[in-house]
């Protein structure tokens, strides 16, 4: 049972983000850090992420089956019982809240959720099965850890903010997209509106381009307003143009898979090196 429960929690996709909310609220600290805050706050998230979690599986349960790579999440939930996990993801949610809003601050716990309202209502819900807008709007929810973090710090929504909200809201539909191009006939057959799968693959390589590229401009804030220091800004321009410039290489290869499983792994790596480089070299008080 235990098991099944954490397996509904996505870990591999909740360690993520509950990672760049301790970004955020590194960043924001600039290295003062109050680490019993900082412990409240991821607390607080993860209970959160994981309740956003626990209702997609829920709400997808039965598109999930139509995927090869989503197809066992059913069984976690057969075991459980359909309405225990609503229950579960929803106790969760309202815990995880509650301990930001009145052990952190409620500004944090608004920007959380937000996040799952996001997830829950535009992304889940609504969007994915009905627009290929899905992906770009669904990103809100994927950009609030980060800010979560810092506001749990700041207790205000600044340029910091800001500019943590664009970073990952401007890597998610290319990352995303660069997966769903590898398995759109999957798509397809589930019947998810999907860029590659609604406009083609071509019209989704030539929608990521623009992504990619205002990232740039993105880190280059970071470091211009003093919240990084010259090392992020070396390190995630040089690795921006590396994506960049094999994002754009994808408008003239032929053998989509392979393009898109490296642009994949270009993009993770991407950004887990940019997150590291962040609390490495986020500038001091």
């Amino acid at each position: 049972m235990l098991k099944d429960m954490i397996a509904l929690t996505k870990p591999g996709l909740l360690r993520l983000n509950v990672f760049a909310v301790a970004v955020g609220f590194w960043v924001a600290s600039k290295w003062d850090i109050s680490w019993i805050s900082l412990l409240m706050v991821l607390i607080g998230s993860t209970l959160v992420i994981a309740s956003a979690c626990v209702i997609n599986n829920y709400w997808d349960r039965e598109l999930d089956q139509k995927m090869e790579r989503t197809k066992k999440r059913i069984d976690y939930i057969n075991h459980l019982k359909p309405k225990f996990v609503l229950g579960y993801g929803i106790v969760l949610g309202v815990a995880g809240f509650v301990l930001l809003y009145f052990l952190v601050n409620p500004l944090s716990g608004w920007m959380a959720l937000l996040g799952w309202f996001a997830y829950i209502v535009i992304y889940t819900m609504w969007l994915k099965r009905s627009s290929t807008w899905s992906t770009s709007l669904g990103g809100i929810a994927g950009a609030m850890p980060p800010v979560i973090g810092y506001c749990a710090v700041t207790n205000q929504i600044d340029a910091g903010a800001w500019l943590l909200f664009a970073l990952l809201f401007l890597w998610q539909p290319p990352h995303f997209w660069s997966l769903g191009i590898r398995r759109v006939e999957e798509y397809r057959a589930a019947g998810f509106p999907l860029l590659p799968v609604v406009k083609g693959v071509k019209r989704t390589k030539v929608q990521m381009i623009p992504y990619v590229f205002l990232l740039l401009p993105a880190v280059f804030l970071l470091y211009y307003y003093n919240y990084v220091g010259l090392v992020f800004l070396l390190v995630s321009v040089i690795g921006g143009l590396i994506w960049f410039v094999h994002t754009l290489s994808g408008l003239k290869t032929q053998d989509n898979e392979k393009w898109a499983k490296v642009n994949f792994l270009i993009s993770v790596n991407y950004l887990m090196v940019v997150f590291i480089v962040m609390v490495a070299n986020t500038t001091w008080s």
